[in-house]
């Protein structure tokens, strides 16, 4: 594949980048508020569905010029396991058993397996130690900025927390997948909406067969909204803008909004609940502020990206 090599964002990615670790931040806080009144495969299905009708919906009203060929269908489905159903699975199951704390540490393990799948699979996207070290400072930064208090309970749970380690790679893999869909000039909204239908449908049975006797009552509004904010915000909103972002700024810099996630969700808390800011959160936002440059290029610029430009 060819491209350009690690190139850097500018201003409208870095916005849309930092809209969507919003939209994904307030996840977390979703599934907070349902995972102990449905069972997890339910709340994943309940996600991309509502997803899949938003978009679906905004597919008829916008009319893309093009159709996405019967070929792609196929990708929509390895695109919607990778990217959906294994990794929301994962983690709403994680968080059952983990504080959200620990998953979001364990989470911004993704731009780690994502510089390594990237670098493997795609000529435009080879790593660099400059890319490797930004890593690494951002993963720093998660852990700073949450607390050493959510390390606490790493010896336990154990399954949990290699089920959110699976999620990340998992979400790796579907970055450096996603690029396909340029190629195929299928637009972001169209593509979004394939991929949220594709899950429904892998998720309907395995939810009717495993998890339907164990439903009682339909949810009441307390469930519902978290349950529709998560479908339609923090994902048929958030997919329409991390397609986008694929296409332009590639997988690695898309991966990023993984450190970014915590940054939004205590910037959030102070906003909305009142929180205060401690040192740490300060110190943990300069350490991922300077992982972010590093990946992006601003500092330690890669010399193959010199001379490729010359």
């Amino acid at each position: 594949m060819t491209g350009s090599i690690n190139h850097s964002m500018g201003y409208r990615e870095w916005a849309m980048l930092t809209t969507l670790s919003i939209l994904w931040g307030g996840s977390f806080f979703f599934v907070e508020l349902v995972v102990d009144k449905l069972p997890p495969l339910t709340i994943v299905l309940t996600r991309v569905s509502l997803a899949a009708v938003s978009l679906w919906a905004l597919v008829a009203l916008t009319r893309p010029r093009r159709a996405p060929p019967a070929a792609a269908w196929l990708a929509f489905l390895l695109m919607g396991l990778l990217n959906n159903v294994i990794p929301f699975s994962l983690l709403v199951w994680g968080q059952s058993h983990i504080a959200s704390g620990l998953a979001a540490i364990i989470n911004a393990t993704t731009p780690l397996f994502t510089v390594l799948v990237a670098g493997f699979c795609l000529v435009d996207e080879r790593p660099n130690p400059a890319r490797l070290l930004g890593v690494v400072t951002g993963m720093a930064g998660v852990a700073v900025m949450i607390g050493p208090e959510a390390l606490d309970g790493l010896d336990d749970h154990l399954l949990a927390q290699f089920a959110v380690l699976a999620a990340a790679l998992s979400y790796a893999l579907a970055g450096v997948y996603g690029r396909r869909f340029k190629r195929m000039r299928i637009d972001p909204v169209t593509t979004a909406a394939g991929q949220v239908t594709a899950s429904s449908l892998i998720l309907l049975p395995a939810v009717l067969i495993f998890e339907a006797p164990r439903i009682g009552s339909l949810p009441g509004i307390e469930t519902f909204a978290p349950l529709a904010a998560l479908g339609i915000l923090s994902t048929a909103i958030a997919y329409i803008l991390y397609f986008r972002l694929l296409a332009s700024a590639g997988a690695t810099n898309l991966l990023l909004v993984a450190f970014l996630i915590p940054v939004s969700a205590i910037l959030l808390g102070c906003l909305v609940l009142g929180e205060s800011l401690q040192a740490a959160h300060f110190a943990g936002m300069a350490l991922i502020g300077f992982g972010l440059l590093l990946i992006d290029g601003r500092v330690l610029p890669d010399r193959r990206a010199r001379l490729a430009g010359s």
